[in-house]
């Protein structure tokens, strides 16, 4: 299994062929590639993604079958399904990369946001759901905050938001927390750009490590 540090690499490479459309042909579905994968499976990174339909993991990532073991939620939220779903891959699949990704006008985010600034506004108790699992990443806010520019604080709320999962998973999962330690898991907050396709990498990585 290659590590962490090559396995970002990996997804910044695939995500600069995506952004340049230089998408490489031998990576795409073949009859022996998906023949190979079905006795096993060995993904180089886990995705907690959003399940918004304008953020399609492997496209992004120029990754075809097998390569990542993605997992898509409204706004990518670390509720216990979707940590069980990590941990089963980094325990079972020995993945050593986890990637939470978030990406600029996310649904969920701004729904949370108008939620905290108007309450009440929200009456389906499954989007409320969704909400309360995003609300947490804004207790730090000051007031002012929510009063400012909505795309300032939309931009803000969003990378806050990967920064929460982030630390969820880390903190309620005792293994995750033990692989850390003790096998090199890593994981990394990054935020997918709608309007360019770019993917920054700006959580859990070391300042010498942003870039290749």
């Amino acid at each position: 299994m290659i590590s962490p540090q090559e396995a970002i690499f990996r997804l910044r490479d695939g995500n600069r062929r995506y952004v340049t459309t230089l998408s490489s042909p031998d990576i795409h579905l073949t009859l022996t590639r998906r023949i190979e994968l079905a006795a096993e499976q060995q993904p180089f990174a886990v995705v907690l993604g959003c399940s918004d339909s304008r953020v399609p993991i492997e496209l992004i990532f120029d990754q075809s079958i097998g390569d990542l073991f993605v997992i898509r939620v409204a706004g990518n939220i670390a509720s216990p399904t979707q940590i069980g779903s990590i941990e089963y891959a980094v325990e079972q699949l020995g993945t050593r990369l986890i990637v939470v990704l978030g990406h600029t006008g996310c649904g969920a985010v701004q729904a949370t946001l108008a939620e905290i600034q108007s309450p009440g506004g929200i009456r389906s108790e499954h989007l409320m759901g969704i909400v309360e699992h995003v609300r947490p990443a804004f207790e730090s806010f000051p007031d002012q905050i929510f009063r400012s520019d909505t795309s300032d604080l939309i931009r803000m709320a969003v990378r806050e938001n990967v920064r929460s999962s982030v630390r969820t998973i880390q903190e309620t999962s005792p293994s995750i927390a033990h692989m850390i330690k003790e096998t090199g898991l890593r994981i990394a907050g990054a935020e997918y750009a709608l309007e360019s396709g770019v993917v920054d990498f700006f959580e859990g990585l070391s300042p010498s490590r942003q870039s290749r």
